[in-house]
């Protein structure tokens, strides 16, 4: 495996990999560097995949300019690797929404965590990150997203999941394939809270969506979001 590293806004990063053992064509696991005065990096990855991430990482930035990590939920591929990073990365913070921290982060983390308010805004330096409580959207309790604002990006976690291989960046349809996936593995629960969550991110108007599985999407973000939304709606 090789984890290919795209440039997909203005010094924004996807770290993707391919496994090709998953499903019948691969499955991508993307990770996402915000280089700024102070980076981030969204999605910690499984543990198995720290050594191939983390040399993607340091062909962008030293890893002890790392300054923030974080990810959407506690799940293998979001946040299986954080202590690996931890101990990389002397420098960096990890960070999450109070649910996130109060019931895995600070148990689960070799060093403190910083609480991130809904809506709170953190200034990497170039760079403005936003994170927003997005409770089981894609799932889990303690999910939320992060959006910077400055280049109009949307990290979207497991949101519009897509099998198999993909282009780093498409400007094409990304709503069937999510919604294909979505009945084939329903990995995202039809709660009441899925369509209003949905729509307070399209309001947001990304120029950029960040798939941590399947290409990065250029384009009308809000109209995507909104027919998400759209389909959720109708399930529940």
């Amino acid at each position: 495996m090789k984890t290919e590293v795209t440039e997909i806004a203005d010094k924004i990063y996807r770290l993707s990999t391919l496994v090709p053992q998953i499903g019948p064509n691969g499955f991508t696991f993307n990770q996402f560097l915000v280089d700024a005065d102070e980076p981030l990096l969204f999605h910690y990855g499984h543990r198995a995949m720290f050594p191939l991430i983390s040399a993607a990482v340091k062909s962008v930035i030293p890893l002890d300019r790392l300054r923030w990590t974080t990810c959407s939920h506690v799940e293998g591929d979001e946040s299986g690797a954080i202590n690996e990073w931890l101990a990389a990365a002397p420098n960096a913070t990890p960070a999450h929404g109070q649910v996130g921290i109060n019931i895995w982060v600070t148990d689960m983390a070799n060093r403190a965590p910083r609480v991130l308010k809904d809506d709170e805004v953190i200034d990497l330096g170039g760079k403005k990150v936003r994170w927003l409580d997005t409770p089981h959207v894609p799932h889990n309790w303690d999910a939320g997203l992060i959006y910077e604002e400055t280049t109009g990006t949307l990290f979207s976690s497991d949101l519009f999941t897509q099998m198999g291989p993909c282009e780093a960046t498409t400007s094409g349809d990304i709503v069937d394939a999510a919604i294909a996936t979505e009945k084939a593995i329903p990995y995202m629960p039809s709660t009441p809270q899925a369509e209003p969550t949905l729509r307070r991110l399209a309001a947001l108007s990304p120029k950029t969506i960040a798939l941590m599985h399947g290409p990065t999407f250029k384009g009308d973000g809000a109209a995507a979001l909104t027919a998400l939304a759209e389909y959720y709606a109708a399930k529940h």
